[in-house]
This record gives C-alpha cells, structure tokens and sequence, in this order.
C-alpha cells in the first residue's frame, strides 16, 4: 500500500510539474512574442523498411508508409462480378430544400442487399437542408414520389402532428424555382477486392492531431492479408515537415498534398479510408477521381456539409495561449475521444503520436477547414460504395451526422459500433478490421442471364456458364 500510494503522489507530482513547465513556456511566449514550439517533425526511432519521404513540394515533404507484401499474385477478377447504374437527378431550391430523385432502374433493388440485408427501392426522396423550427419537416423514412404523394412512415419534426397530405401540401408550398439542378448518369462495375488482387491499393488518411501510427493495426492486418497500402502523415503531423506559416494547412493547401500521394501511388482499383478531417481528403479524391476510387470508408466523418471554421473557438484563441492550454486539451481529448479513459487508452495515445502536434500547427489545420464546395450536392454526386463506421460514443460528432450522410450518398452502408468512440479503429481494431474487409470483398448479386423465349424450352442447366447479358454493365 505504501508502493502504491507513493506511485501515485510521484505521478500527481509529475504531472504537476509537467503543467507548470508548459505555463511557463506560455508566459514565456507571450512575454517575448516568440513561439513557444519549435515546428519541426516528431523524432521517431522506427525502421526505414516501408517509410517513404515524398516531396509533394518544394520544401513540402511528407512520410508515407507504403507497404507491399510478398504474395502470389491473383489477377483482377474476370467473372461477370455485380453492376449498379447511377442515375439520378439533384434539385437544389432557393429556399434550401434538397429533391434527390433515382431515375430509370438506378441502383438494382434486387442486386443491391449484400451488406444491410435490404434495399431502398427507386423514388424521390425529399430534403430539407435549412428547415425553419415552426415548420414540420419529412423525415429519412419518409418518401415522395414523382407525383408529390408521400409513400411510407412520414414522421416530423417540431411543428407538431400533422398527416401526409398535409405535409405534401406544404412541401409543395415550401418548393420554389430550383437554384440548381444536377443529373448524373453512370454505370459501374464493382467487384470484390482481395489482397492476392495486384491492382488493388488501400489509402488510409488521418485527421487533425493525428499520425499515420494510429492506423497501426489496420496495416498489420491487411498487409498479412497481401494488401498493398499507403498510410501518409499529413504535413505538420507525425514525421513530415512543418512549414512555419498558416496558410500551409488549409484545406485546398492538405488536398493538393493528398492528390500527390493518390497518384504517384494509385492502383487500378483504389479504396480510401478516412477517419474524422481524413474522411473530406477521401470525399475530394473519390469526387476527382471516379473511375480510379474504387471504394470509400468513412469513420467517424460527420454530416455532408460545407467546411467552414468556427469563429467562437478555443482553437481562434493565440498560439501562446493554446500552448499554456495544451495539458487541458489532451484531456478533453482523450475524454471524447475514447469511450473509457484508463490507462490502456493513454499509453495509446502515446504510441501513436495521437493530438502530438505543435500548437501552431493545431490552429492552423482548425482555421484552415474552409472547404464550400463540399455540401450536400457535392457528396450526393459520388457514385463510389461508401461504408460508414461510427463509434457510439464519440462525443465530437453525433451519430445523426452519419445518418444524415447515409441519405444523402447514393451508395452508402452505415455500420455503428456500440463500444467505440471517435478513436474507434484504435479502441476496437478487430471489429473495425473485419467490417472494412467485408466491405472490400463485398460486390452486389450479378444481374440475371436473359434469355429470348424461342429459346427458353432448350436453355441450359443454371450450372452451364453462358455468356454474359446486354443487362450487365461496365465500368466507364
């Protein structure tokens, strides 16, 4: 008992000691106007063997882990795999309502239930992107069809009680001259993706605080399974380096960076995973680059809204000043980050450089999200399979955020795991691990062989192969 209590009055002491350390380095900075952190990478002691370091600009260099197991090689799949027809048409009102309408036989109904069990049959479905409180407004469920009936369980928000008709009647009401229209007519061939595939690539991108050790377990998994992957540092995280001015960690400025690494590394078949900021680099480059974007996941990303900073926040606050706050912060990281805050969650924090970033480059990657073309129609135009995780107990973005995602995305699986948070991929990594393996191996059914009825009486066996129907698409 005496260890233990004098265990804990040296750590109190410690961590003590630690704060005042950093207030004084605060004051410090404050006092002379210098900056209280040297911007410069982390130091790490890992191998060379994997690690790159990529100039994506002069004087702009970013570490990137590229693995590339020793395997026998599987060539890409040759069979009739599964095909999904993108078509649909985006209505944008001046008075911010959203009318997103599945066109023709867009997304197969019968073709498209491999993940979730069931399928979302061709309709209108009707948005609102900024509904007035005294208004009452259609929920997920709720549809429209072409004619402006609603069909399914319509329910509403704060106006009170009121029947289908009436919200028809309103919405026909709320609907004015579109602002915008959009039509997008696709088709595209998904087939599964394994690691004995050679022309198979996973991106894995991180968010702001991070590094590209927080995806640790991830890599190991899918390197043992023959993957090959990419995992950078964003500049001014992990090891890259750490340009000393602001305007080097804006959106557009990270973006660029992300484009470099996709396509010195790019494989025919792409698939990006993004956690938290990560997940607008992915968006960016599955909307640039359809026909090389195979599949998206998506942890922990939010609502499908335009970036803009927040002007009222601890993050607007001078570098000095976050730097004095920097203890208070890493706490209420790990707070919200992980659904438990012991031990095992702190030493994770530790071994992978995760919120291990200079004050500045913290505000500066926070000022920097400025990103409005990135709102609803931009997301409701990508054509890619997304796969949405959510931590049930992340406390930096509510699970409504990715639901909200899953409607708007024309492709989109949106999986919750209860005892995961923001960190999800770190707290629980096998239940991350085999839902994104499911996901790569995962295509919709094949379309059905037509056959002409002269032809039906002597049709063959269902286990003869015969060629291919007109009905099966191709990948543009």
């Amino acid at each position: 008992m005496v260890e233990t209590s004098g265990g804990f009055y040296l750590a109190c002491w410690l961590a003590g000691a630690a704060m005042l350390t950093t207030l004084m380095d605060g004051l410090l900075c404050c006092l002379t106007g210098k900056s209280a952190n040297v911007v410069v990478p982390i130091e790490t002691s890992e191998p060379a063997d994997g690690y790159e370091f990529v100039e994506v600009k002069p004087g702009r260099v970013l570490r990137v882990r590229h693995v590339i197991p020793e395997r026998e090689v599987e060539e890409e799949p040759s069979g009739p795999g599964g095909s999904v027809r993108c078509k649909r048409k985006i209505t944008v009102y001046r008075n911010g309502q959203l009318l997103i309408e599945n066109l023709g036989d867009a997304v197969r109904p019968e073709r498209l239930h491999a993940l979730n069990g069931e399928a979302e049959p061709n309709c209108t479905v009707e948005v609102e992107l900024a509904d007035p409180p005294s208004n009452p407004t259609l929920n997920s469920d709720t549809k429209v069809d072409k004619t402006g009936s609603v069909v399914g369980t319509g329910e509403i928000g704060a106006g009170g009680a009121a029947t289908a008709p009436d919200l028809t009647q309103q919405a026909r009401k709320r609907r004015r001259k579109p602002k915008r229209t959009v039509v997008i007519d696709s088709e595209r061939k998904i087939t599964s993706c394994k690691g004995t595939h050679a022309d198979v690539a996973l991106f894995f991108v991180h968010g702001v605080g991070g590094s590209l050790d927080i995806w640790g377990s991830q890599l190991d998994f899918f390197f043992r399974l023959g993957y090959e992957v990419i995992v950078p540092d964003l500049v001014g995280h992990g090891a890259s380096s750490a340009p000393q001015i602001a305007a080097a960690y804006t959106f557009y400025a990270l973006a660029e960076d992300m484009r470099a690494i996709f396509k010195r590394y790019a494989r025919k078949r792409n698939i990006l995973i993004g956690h938290s900021y990560g997940v607008s680099f992915c968006t960016f480059l599955a909307h640039e680059y359809p026909d090389q974007v195979h599949k998206v996941v998506m942890i922990n990303g939010g609502g499908p809204t335009a970036l803009e900073p927040s002007l009222c926040s601890i993050f607007n606050l001078p570098t000095c000043i976050l730097h004095c706050l920097s203890p208070c912060l890493s706490w209420s990281f790990l707070k919200a980050g992980f659904a438990h805050q012991g031990a095992k969650e702190k030493q994770l924090l530790k071994d992978n450089n995760a919120f291990n970033v200079s004050s500045f480059v913290l505000r500066a990657m926070m000022s920097g999200q400025y990103w409005p073309e990135g709102d609803e129609v931009y997301h409701a135009e990508i054509t890619v399979p997304i796969l949405l995780v959510h931590g049930m107990y992340d406390k930096f973005v509510p699970v409504e955020e990715d639901q909200r995602m899953a409607e708007i995305l024309l492709l989109a699986f949106l999986k919750i795991i209860n005892e995961g948070s923001h960190m999800v991929m770190m707290e629980c990594p096998e239940s991350v691990n085999t839902l994104l393996h499911e996901f790569f191996l995962w295509e919709p059914d094949a379309a059905p062989k037509s056959k002409p009825r002269s032809e039906t009486a002597n049709a063959p066996t269902a286990s003869n192969g015969g060629a291919t129907s007109e009905s099966q698409v191709k990948n543009k």
